[in-house]
């Protein structure tokens, strides 16, 4: 997400480098560019010229500190700005200690209010809250369906009022059974609305009124662009909302609608939904974002994400199995699953900063070898996996792998060979022994790519200061 706008800001960055200090002169090549930016990645035209002028004026005529270069000075105001732009901070749901939380969600139809409902409800079960899902859209065919199925795949109860067709008796039974059942969290699913449409956005302001929610979020498609501030001020003038949700983040967004919705409404983003399933739903970071936009990266919400899903056992545990070299193929399997359930690779990857340049083609190409590797895994015995040198043995075996998993046998000769090298790098690493890595690396040199020179006069480097680490103190 937001390629192409980071792409942008990194050549206003540029403009910059070489200067001593931060002038109209040479701000104004800059912002032209920044404002180039904003407008493809379709900002409403009025934010836009907002979000320049606050930049200029805080930007113009700052002094370099010493050590501190002028574009960077400019990022840290951009970035300042951008998350400004955005909210500042995370708002979280409102949560009641004496009531259930009743949580509305509204927008247009086809902006993935449904399944918004069923991310929604997954985030709160995984923080230990007992959730109810009201299924109340009766426009929409299998509406109700969706959600049901949705919510048995989760193991979220869902509410959808049997036969009933009125909309607000559904969600009105609705919240009052979760209420009576206990439920900490209600999450009612409503029909979407156009905003133009008097009375469909009057029969929400009487949804409203019936189950007097805490939240009311506005579900908003992010490619929509530069829509996003009309539909947000017109669902905020007419109902009131207290937030939104921004979906399909992942998919060609230009990011118009992350910065318009904060300074049209007042209201904050809570959450932005970030791929097709049913896990892909994180709370929402104005800085962060901003990190990201700026090609930054965003470690901490990568370590938020390997926390849920990582146990500390399981790293010590893994630790342990790194520095006795008995990490097998069963282990590389259980890591693949975790990283999927993290999200997308190519998602977690452009968490990483300087990471955000890798292209499509080598993130696809990336996917697609791992993938080959999970077919020649899949095509292993139990013992096989735990016992890798099984494999190094026996061509048959080998040959075997290759006809099952449908790859050459040369691919999976390869395959074996570059993990046994992987045991004996991350064996190296773990016990911070560098001195040896260069060896590791070079071991079957014939099936590696040439090492460029300059790459060995870094491992000749670490060898030499591994050698002077192992010297008494008064031999240095």
């Amino acid at each position: 997400m937001f390629e192409e706008l980071s792409v942008k800001f990194e050549d206003a960055i540029k403009t910059l480098k070489g200067e001593d200090r931060i002038t109209e002169n040479n701000l104004g090549p800059a912002l032209k560019l920044v404002r180039r930016a904003l407008l493809e990645a379709d900002v409403n035209l009025t934010i836009a010229n907002d979000f320049l002028q606050e930049v200029r004026d805080e930007a113009i005529g700052t002094e370099v500190v010493r050590g501190i270069r002028p574009e960077q000075k400019f990022i840290e105001v951009v970035h300042r700005r951008l998350a400004n732009i955005m909210g500042e901070r995370n708002e979280p749901l409102i949560d009641n200690h004496d009531k259930p939380t009743v949580i509305m969600l509204v927008g247009l139809q086809g902006a993935g209010k449904t399944t918004a409902a069923a991310k929604l409800g997954l985030y709160l079960q995984k923080e230990g809250k007992k959730v109810l899902m009201v299924a109340a859209d009766t426009f929409r065919p299998a509406a109700k369906e969706q959600l049901s199925k949705l919510g048995n795949d989760i193991g979220i109860d869902v509410f959808t009022g049997g036969d009933e067709v009125n909309s607000i008796n559904i969600e009105s039974k609705g919240v009052r059974i979760g209420k009576e059942q206990g439920f900490v969290a209600i999450i009612v699913d409503t029909a979407g609305r156009l905003y133009i449409d008097e009375k469909s956005m009057d029969e929400v302001c009487r949804v409203k009124e019936s189950i007097n929610p805490d939240e009311v979020l506005l579900v908003v498609d992010s490619m929509i662009g530069q829509e996003a501030a009309d539909l947000t001020r017109a669902f905020d003038n007419k109902v009131g909302i207290t937030g939104a949700i921004l979906t399909k983040l992942d998919g060609d967004s230009r990011g118009g609608a992350a910065l318009s919705i904060k300074r049209v409404s007042g209201k904050p983003i809570k959450f932005i939904g970030i791929g097709e399933k049913v896990e892909a739903l994180e709370a929402f970071y104005p800085d962060r974002l901003a990190s990201r936009i700026l090609g930054m990266g965003d470690i901490l919400t990568l370590v938020d994400k390997a926390q849920k899903e990582i146990e500390i056992a399981d790293i010590m545990t893994m630790q342990k199995k790194f520095q006795e070299a008995s990490f097998d193929f069963k282990d590389f399997l259980q890591q693949m699953k975790l990283i999927k359930r993290m999200g997308s690779r190519g998602g977690l990857m452009r968490m990483i900063p300087g990471m955000n340049k890798i292209d499509q083609s080598t993130l696809k190409a990336g996917e697609k070898q791992l993938k080959k590797i999970e077919s020649m895994i899949g095509s292993m015995t139990n013992r096989e996996r735990e016992q890798p040198e099984l494999l190094i043995k026996s061509q048959k075996r080998r040959n075997r792998i290759a006809r099952g998993s449908g790859h050459s046998n040369s691919e999976v000769d390869r395959i074996i060979q570059d993990f046994e090298r992987m045991k004996g790098m991350m064996r190296n690493l773990s016990r911070g022994n560098l001195g040896d890595l260069q060896n590791s690396l070079m071991r079957n040199k014939e099936d590696l790519l040439p090492i460029k020179t300059s790459e060995r006069q870094v491992f000749k480097k670490l060898k030499k200061n591994e050698a002077k680490k192992r010297k008494g103190f008064f031999e240095l």
